[in-house]
């Protein structure tokens, strides 16, 4: 299967969901993330350059986890569980691993980490049924 073969319209759906979770993550625990970086007070407008960033970053992990679970399923069928825990198993492998280690170094909150890997990792499971369920 190549890059092209695959079910933009999931992926992009997919990525959407990521982006959308990302704004009702950090609504509800925007001040627990603030002072988890030690920020004292809000932007007074949104960041353009990181809120493009979240969005090319989403698509990008969409893709990739489509390609994935294909890769992983070898021509079996997709299902939502099989994109689940595709989700799953990329973020333990790749995502909070590295996001320990570098949050480690930098000396950052414990309680950081937690907020910004429940994040990705809630994204990853719900971009992976998404693609599951929508297939490639």
């Amino acid at each position: 299967m190549s890059f092209l073969e695959l079910n933009f319209i999931s992926v992009i759906i997919a990525a959407i969901a990521g982006f959308a979770i990302g704004g009702v993550w950090y609504s509800v625990l925007g001040n627990a993330w603030m002072s988890a970086v030690d920020m004292s007070a809000k932007p007074d407008k949104m960041p353009v350059g990181p809120m493009l960033a979240a969005i090319i970053a989403n698509f990008i992990m969409a893709a990739i986890l489509s390609g994935i679970v294909t890769h992983v399923v070898n021509g079996g069928e997709w299902t939502i569980r099989s994109g689940i825990i595709s989700g799953i198993l990329v973020w333990v492998g790749f995502v909070i691993t590295t996001q320990s280690v570098n949050y480690a170094f930098q000396g950052k909150k414990i309680s950081l980490t937690i907020i910004d890997g429940g994040h990705w990792l809630l994204v990853l499971v719900v971009q992976g049924a998404i693609l599951g369920y929508m297939g490639v």
